[in-house]
């Protein structure tokens, strides 16, 4: 199968990228905004003029890992970078016949549920909290229009917390108390789960959840076995000190507790 990386010199990028690289029958481009040394690695700016789509002649599944991946990313970041950077990798999919377009989502797209209950999948509303998830949201919903109008097959991955430090052990050094350490994904998942959706048959469009198999953590993943055959082979429950419950707390209180109790205090004004 002929595949095609972009994100090929970022962290999940080239792990994906050397991966694939050593499967027998693949033959595996990258592309990326930072040069490298790899000669199968080129430059490309998807916020540019798409120079780069030249590069699609020929592949069948492009796993789409560029953008910025910052939470933080600012708005005119999220719109250049991940927004307009997608949705003309999906034109440019079309125009030279790929069949299928994998997609890095997040799970900031269900973050202002963070402090609920109940179990996320693709039919849970979404509720981002900031530019980097609307992006990614932007692009899960017009990844279904150019599957369901142009049939292209689009394949959207919330994918969980993959450090790049700390070995990516799972453990309470992680931000966001118990829901960082509920999304963590090892390597080995990583990976088996990217290839399911390289490899998958049958599959016009998803949404899907990508996570190690943490016991009790809300995210569904049974979505992700039953669509494109993941199978976790790792996993972690949640280890949450008292130090990390009071971070919790008073996160909680400063992000959904006091500005619900402010709207309703106003409204009553």
């Amino acid at each position: 199968m002929q595949i095609l990386v972009t994100g090929a010199s970022g962290h999940l990028g080239r792990k994906l990228f050397d991966h694939l690289e050593a499967q027998v029958g693949h033959k595996v481009t990258g592309l990326d905004i930072r040069p490298d040394d790899h000669p199968n690695i080129h430059v490309a700016d998807f916020g540019s003029t798409p120079d780069w789509a030249r590069h699609f002649e020929g592949v069948e599944v492009i796993v789409h890992l560029a953008g910025d991946r910052k939470p933080t990313a600012t708005w005119a970041s999220s719109i250049r970078n991940n927004m307009d950077a997608t949705l003309a990798l999906y034109h440019h999919a079309v125009q030279k016949g790929v069949r299928r377009v994998v997609v890095a989502s997040s799970n900031w797209v269900q973050g202002n549920r963070r402090f609920g209950v109940g179990q996320l999948n693709q039919h849970t509303p979404p509720e981002p909290v900031n530019a980097y998830g609307m992006s990614k949201l932007f692009c899960e919903m017009t990844g279904g229009y150019f599957s369901e109008y142009h049939g292209l097959s689009v394949i959207c991955l919330r994918i969980g917390w993959n450090q790049w430090t700390h070995g990516n052990r799972p453990g309470p050094h992680m931000a966001m108390g118990r829901w960082g350490q509920e999304m963590w994904l090892s390597d080995r998942d990583f990976l088996n789960g990217m290839e399911a959706a390289i490899m998958a048959e049958n599959v016009n469009f998803a949404v899907l959840n990508l996570m190690s198999n943490n016991p009790g953590m809300r995210w569904d993943i049974q979505e992700t076995k039953a669509i494109i055959g993941y199978q976790p082979e790792d996993g972690s429950r949640a280890v949450v000190p008292p130090s990390v419950r009071m971070k919790s707390w008073l996160k909680r209180m400063a992000s959904r507790d006091l500005p619900r109790f402010s709207d309703r205090w106003m409204a009553n004004w």
